[in-house]
């Protein structure tokens, strides 16, 4: 490696962590290799054959667009007029977005026509990384360019020997690269999780001219007419309804911590995650997080990038992936963890603020693309495992909390400032009502040995759901009164099955799962764990196992389920169903929309041995299953470190009948309305809904 990351970064002034002998180095370095880029792509690299010429110019111009950015960052870029940021934006982007992609290098369909099957895929995932370096440009981080203009230059080399090139010795290159810099990346992501020292997106969100819709363009991440409109939909708010926003989501995180008994004291840092376009609630965010002690890490992230472009690149790392490159990795996270020892328990967690209203996306499956072959599909999971593990070790994860919002974007249609402001009410409901109605649930829930769950309407939902028998009713329950704290908005009551006992088949006609459109997904259970899965995205049977094998099972080769939850948030489906927008809720509040059941881990991973307790004072005490109960003996067996809910909407539930041990059954959902004393108003949104339809 020529040159290490200094491990004092997060300490100093300067973002990039170097003292001035490690700039002088770096900047001379860049000068060398921006040079050496002008040079072939003024002379349009004709020392390579014909057919790459066009890709090494148009590469090579990037990279010095974004050491030219890299070099403006601290003086020009702070007063970047918006027309200069667009302009920006474009030529950084366009060919990823949109229109542009299907032409562009970074698409591995265009990229293996253009370049052929033997250098296709390396060199289009060479094209795509340094397309998403550009956000460390726009922060004067000028290592992320250097370190990629010097890897790019070197291939050029080989491309241009008199005696050629091949796929393999490209490879190698790109091998070295990623192992030796895995220094590099992996302690950049870990620094910038738990260290409140990176302050460029803290300055901008803090003191930036949100009015000026300018300051969208220097975060260096696409920016679409999403970012714009929010920004200026925001820009027009009262500072009152800003603060009431804000206030919901802080609260939100705090609650996190009373309802789980957590000492919320000994935390200082909180990671902000959030879309382009939300700075005013960010801002107002910052300030109430500062009062509860905490100072914020910023993780912005764009609303309008491409997401074809993301799928298609994220399997890339098959072309490098082996075990020796990711014992690497682990290696430098144990070791930048042990640095960070002090500093990581002091981070509370994430707050995070998603979005929802764009079109239900169906990615294109491009056999172009890089895919995981068996061996590393096991890589990767035993490497999240482990990477989660060093995580909540470093953290403590038993003491952190987190909470999630969502809101509408302009993209959702017509009706978007309407959409949002019924959302802003659906965030804000009466959590006292719903904790009482949910609690007469629980009062019967608790009477179950099985919950059966049938759906209607086209549903062929069938499900047996064991649940945990209580040793003593009177002072424990199985189900977590779940109200408006760290997964707004209210409301659900949930469990961790029992696997043994727990059979069937669960089936939705449609569900938006992870960014992801699923149509007709079936998920058949024995034991408790998935058996069987398809849906009917694709036209053949092998694309779709394929599709819910890389999102849904992530790998593995069957997952249990780890939550079943009934949702009692009506008012929710129906402003979903008013404004046509069902197939575009996020998971957070169509999860509280009808019954939903999570594949993968527990809703208390890392967290079995934090006692919580119901407003009522009972213990829940259904917090693992026969899987997550082996982290007694070894964590590594424990945890899938995945969590994916799956909802049955009301107007596909048939019935869900409690099943008592001596036989007896009694309803608690028939034809989709709440037949539960006391439940009542749990189902005027309902009726209202049927009355308008």
């Amino acid at each position: 490696m020529f040159w290490a990351i200094s491990r004092e970064y997060e300490e100093k002034e300067n973002h990039s962590g170097l003292d001035m002998s490690d700039r002088e180095l770096l900047e001379e370095r860049l000068l060398l290799v921006t040079e050496r880029i002008a040079e072939l792509v003024d002379q349009s690299a004709a020392s390579v054959p014909q057919e790459y010429r066009e890709y090494f110019v148009q590469t090579g111009k990037l990279l010095l667009l974004q050491a030219e950015i890299v070099n403006k960052a601290e003086t020009a870029l702070a007063g970047m007029s918006e027309e200069t940021g667009r302009d920006y934006n474009h030529n950084l982007f366009s060919d990823i977005q949109g229109e542009g992609y299907p032409v562009s290098f970074a698409n591995p369909s265009y990229a293996q026509k253009q370049l052929g099957e033997e250098f296709g895929q390396l060199l289009c995932a060479l094209n795509a990384k340094i397309h998403d370096i550009s956000r460390y440009a726009f922060e004067g981080d000028s290592r992320y360019v250097c370190i990629y203009a010097e890897l790019f230059v070197e291939i050029y080399n080989c491309f241009e020997a008199e005696e050629g090139t091949d796929s393999k010795e490209i490879a190698s290159i790109l091998y070295s690269f990623m192992h030796d810099y895995t220094e590099i990346f992996n302690e950049d992501r870990i620094a910038r999780m738990i260290c409140p020292g990176n302050n460029r997106t803290t300055e901008l969100v803090m003191r930036a001219d949100l009015s000026d819709p300018a300051y969208l363009y220097r975060y260096g991440l696409p920016v679409g007419a999403d970012e714009h409109k929010i920004s200026r939909y925001l820009a027009g708010l009262g500072e009152a309804d800003i603060q009431a926003m804000a206030d919901t989501f802080t609260e939100g995180f705090r609650m996190g911590f009373v309802a789980a008994g957590k000492d919320l004291s000994i935390k200082s840092v909180v990671q902000i995650r959030y879309p382009i376009g939300f700075e005013r609630m960010v801002r107002a965010a910052v300030q109430n997080f500062k009062k509860l002690g905490l100072d914020s890490v910023m993780t912005p992230r764009s609303i309008s990038a491409d997401r074809q472009y993301a799928y298609d690149h994220k399997e890339d790392r098959a072309l490098w992936l082996d075990k020796a490159m990711v014992e690497r990795g682990l290696e430098v996270d144990r070791t930048t963890w042990d640095h960070y020892r002090e500093q990581a328990p002091k981070y509370a967690g994430p707050a995070v603020i998603e979005t929802f209203g764009m079109e239900p996306f169906a990615p294109e499956q491009k056999t172009a693309r890089p895919h995981y072959s068996e061996r590393q599909q096991e890589l990767d999971v035993y490497e999240t495992g482990e990477v989660s593990r060093l995580v909540n070790q470093a953290i403590h994860g038993e003491e952190r909390s987190f909470t999630i919002i969502a809101y509408p974007v302009p993209s959702i249609g017509k009706d978007f400032e309407e959409i949002f402001d019924e959302t802003v009410k659906i965030n804000t409901l009466d959590y006292n009502l719903y904790q009482g109605m949910q609690q007469k649930l629980i009062d019967l829930l608790d009477t179950a040995d099985r919950v059966h769950i049938v759906g209607c309407n086209g549903n062929r939902t069938d499900l047996f759901v064991k649940i945990r028998e209580l040793a003593d009713p009177e002072r424990e329950t199985a189900f977590e009164n779940c109200v408006a704290d760290v997964n707004i908005p209210v409301g659900e009551v949930f469990t961790s099955p029992v696997l043994k006992g727990t059979f069937g088949k669960l089936h939705v006609t449609q569900v938006y799962l992870n960014d992801l459109n699923f149509l007709n997904l079936e998920l058949d259970f024995a034991y408790g764990m998935i058996t069987d899965y398809t849906c009917t995205n694709f036209d053949t049977d092998e694309e779709n196992r394929k599709y819910i094998e890389d999102n849904v099972l992530f790998h593995h080769r069957t997952l249990p389920l780890g939550e079943f939850a009934i949702g009692t948030n009506t008012t929710a489906y129906r402003m979903a169903r008013v404004y046509g927008i069902a197939d575009k809720l996020p998971i957070l509040i169509a999860e509280k929309t009808g019954p939903h059941f999570a594949v993968g881990d527990t809703c208390y991973t890392y967290d079995e041995d934090n006692m919580t307790y119901n407003p009522d004072g009972k213990a829940i005490v259904a917090r693992e299953n026969e899987i997550s109960a082996l982290y007694k003996e070894d964590r590594s067996k424990a945890y899938f470190n995945c969590h994916t809910d799956i909802t049955i909407p009301y107007d596909e539930l048939g019935r869900i009948t409690v099943i008592r041990k001596d036989g007896t059954e009694e309803d608690i959902i028939v034809d989709g309305r709440f037949v539960v004393p006391g439940t009542e108003i749990l189902n005027e949104p309902l009726d209202k809904l049927s009355h308008t339809t």
